[in-house]
């Protein structure tokens, strides 16, 4: 399976690297084309480059690794070619607030999950994850020992549950799932599931995480 990741920046630098360490073999695209080249220049022969088109075409599944906004504007673009695919959406909808925090762009209880599901093509295969920590954390923390941290995702059919656990072990994770799309509010930015929100900046191990999910639903 071969992973295409749109977007070289924090988190998709970080996702690439690690699926590359677990031996995933990936496609790299961005707006900067050179910036994309470099990356997989690092990170050596299970990394290329390709443009955006082919990078979305050649791959089994597509981290949307860019923010809120330009995802909206890819899917209007590829919208043919993200057809069938597995779709992996690590955005949060959020924008400085002017003084060294972030703020939400949508309104509470809307989730940036629910939104990019219903502009997917009805044959895509839509998950959340690789989102739900810090982009520094995602960065630093996998592999984790004694206990694998925890990425959490969402997903409403099994194809692309699948394909995010498979990917979230390989960059070195725990991949639990929350439940399904209408629970992607949970691990966004803020929410009670996510480290910058209800954690308080704490990464779980698989049994915290679960007991979270109980604790939440009783």
């Amino acid at each position: 399976m071969t992973t295409g990741i749109i977007g070289v920046g924090q988190i998709g630098s970080a996702v690439a690297e690690h699926l590359v360490a677990g031996n995933e073999p990936v496609v790299l695209a961005a707006k900067s084309e050179s910036a994309a080249d470099e990356l997989a220049e690092r990170l050596g022969e299970r990394a290329r480059p390709a443009p955006v088109v082919d990078a979305i075409s050649e791959a089994d599944a597509i981290v949307l690794a860019v923010p809120f906004d330009a995802i909206k504007e890819l899917i209007g673009t590829y919208s043919s070619q993200l057809a069938g695919k597995v779709v992996i959406d690590p955005s949060n909808p959020i924008t400085a607030d002017g003084k060294g925090g972030f703020v939400r762009t949508l309104p509470d209880g809307v989730s940036a999950g629910s939104g990019i599901a219903e502009l997917l093509p009805p044959d895509a295969h839509y998950v959340k994850a690789f989102g739900t920590i810090s982009a520094v954390s995602l960065a630093s923390a996998a592999n984790r020992t004694p206990e694998r941290a925890v990425l959490f995702y969402a997903a409403d059919d099994d194809r692309a549950g699948s394909v995010a656990e498979r990917l979230i072990s390989a960059a070195g994770f725990e991949p639990v799932k929350v439940g399904g799309i209408d629970q992607t509010l949970r691990i966004e930015v803020f929410g009670d599931l996510h480290e910058v929100g209800g954690l308080e900046g704490r990464l779980l191990d698989a049994d915290e995480a679960r007991a979270a999910i109980a604790a939440a639903e009783a």
